[in-house]
């Protein structure tokens, strides 16, 4: 454990500090800055000898949190990475984008404010790549067996890794024309810059990992093919299809869905010139849905220079404590104010909208109303109707499930009333040696859920072609875990 008594002699939480608005918003940089050494020490030494470390089961990767604490107070990182690698591929990204669950399950959390557990996770695999740790980790013998990997997001990369490390010959398969699905443009820089994308690519390059960009499977080649030509294939395609609004006013010129809007941004920052890019400068921006897709798209519009940036939520505001139903160790519903909340915006709640409004074919403004309750369902109350000028409008409201991309057709595969690819309790579909990963058989959810779910779908893969695995599997498709072994 870190200092037996940390956790009493220092009971402020002290979480990185983020740039200055006035200097970030210039720039598409990380809004991070880096935290003092001995501050990250005091904090990590936090973490306490709770007997039962509830932060395990809050994350559904099983960190072993409480020991790279340990030996992060202890000042040892090459010992530390070890520890954080040995269940979690990509730490550089769960330390940046996830909204740590296992924070909330911390035992210090029950009367103190929680661990910075994410920052010192961050803080560990950022001192590895400084200092030359991470190092590619090649099979020492292949299998003489073949995966295909549909889909390069984190959940598709996390099982290509696995898989590739056991000895199997690896491809993943990407439509787009560079790897790293929406952690490459669905992901804003400000959040994450690419670089912590592209260093992970070398390594699994160097370990053997094959990579086909610009093929999309279904039409430019198919998943019978794939099949064919595979002993395995993994469906990783991610929950793409984004969930609409059908109102009055919904064909107008200026509705976007937030994907449209954050992709061609992401393409014009790396330097590309994408025909479809959205301005939102000297704009009155509208966006509906307040998650972390929405704060992206307040993020960016700031960055362009917008008139005004106005957020609307159908529900409640959520509360600042963790509310009755939610006790600890539960991951609770709160208001949060992310890095992009306090470059300024409006945030509005219990906002229905009603109708887009414009003339001549665009838009210019949104009709809402306030939200009632009424026998459980969401109304819009009469005669609160008002209307926010707008001229652009961003639908950030989830995401439905899988494309189809002729899954169903080539393969068999079936999908479930969800919309998700339906598999069983080994992630595979209806189709022998046909599995299924992440958001694509999930539903939209945490960047480390689809981490957990890679790693175990690859042990389930690769139980099914050797008879025996030694991948650890962290979770199954039901959010139990079960061994492979």
């Amino acid at each position: 454990m870190a200092d037996p008594r940390g956790f009493l002699k220092v009971r402020q939480r002290e979480t990185q500090p983020r740039r200055p608005v006035p200097v970030r918003i210039m720039d598409w940089k990380e809004v991070y800055e880096a935290q003092d050494k001995g501050v990250l020490k005091s904090q990590a030494g936090r973490c306490m000898d709770c007997g039962v470390p509830f932060c395990h089961q809050g994350c559904p990767l099983g960190n072993l949190i409480p020991e790279w604490n340990d030996l992060t107070w202890r000042g040892k990182g090459h010992e530390a990475i070890e520890r954080l690698h040995a269940t979690n591929n990509f730490p550089e990204w769960t330390g940046r984008l996830c909204p740590a669950p296992c924070e909330a399950s911390c035992v210090l959390g029950i009367n103190q404010p929680a661990v910075t557990i994410k920052q010192v996770e961050v803080s560990i695999i950022d001192e590895a790549f400084e200092n030359g740790w991470v190092e590619p980790l090649p099979p020492a013998r292949l299998t003489g067996k073949t995966v295909a990997v549909v889909g390069s997001g984190p959940a598709g990369l996390a099982a290509a890794q696995q898989l590739t490390r056991v000895g199997h010959t690896v491809a993943v398969y990407e439509r787009d024309d560079k790897i790293g699905g929406l952690l490459r443009y669905g992901i804003p820089d400000f959040k994450m810059e690419k670089e912590q994308v592209d260093r992970r690519l070398e390594q699994m390059k160097a370990e053997g990992t094959r990579f086909r960009t610009g093929v999309s499977v279904g039409k430019d080649v198919t998943w019978e093919q794939l099949r064919r030509r595979y002993d395995a294939v993994v469906i990783a395609t991610g929950a793409t299809v984004p969930r609409d609004l059908p109102i009055p006013g919904r064909d107008l010129d200026g509705v976007h869905f937030a994907m449209d809007y954050l992709v061609p941004s992401n393409r014009l920052v790396a330097g590309e010139s994408p025909d479809n890019h959205i301005d939102a400068r000297g704009k009155h921006v509208v966006i509906l849905g307040g998650g972390d897709t929405g704060a992206d798209c307040i993020g960016t519009a700031h960055r362009q220079q917008a008139a005004s940036v106005t957020t609307l939520a159908i529900g409640k505001q959520p509360p600042l404590e963790r509310a009755a139903h939610q006790p600890w160790p539960m991951f609770p519903n709160l208001f949060e104010v992310a890095s992009a909340h306090e470059e300024g915006g409006e945030r509005t709640y219990l906002a229905s909208t009603v109708e887009f409004v414009g003339e001549n074919g665009k838009l210019t403004g949104v009709k809402v109303a306030e939200t009632e309750f009424v026998d459980g369902k969401r109304l819009p109350k009469a005669g609160t109707e008002r209307i926010i000028p707008a001229d652009l409008v961003f639908l950030s409201l989830g995401f439905t499930g899988a494309e189809p991309a002729g899954i169903t057709e080539q393969v068999h595969a079936e999908f479930d009333g969800r919309g998700n690819v339906a598999r069983d309790g080994y992630y595979m579909t209806n189709t022998e040696g046909v599995f299924v990963a992440g958001d694509a058989g999930r539903g939209q959810s945490l960047i480390v859920w689809a981490i957990a779910e890679g790693r175990a779908a690859a042990a389930a893969v690769d139980k099914f072609l050797m008879g025996d695995t030694i991948l650890p599997a962290p979770v199954a498709p039901t959010d139990r875990a079960i061994s492979v072994l």
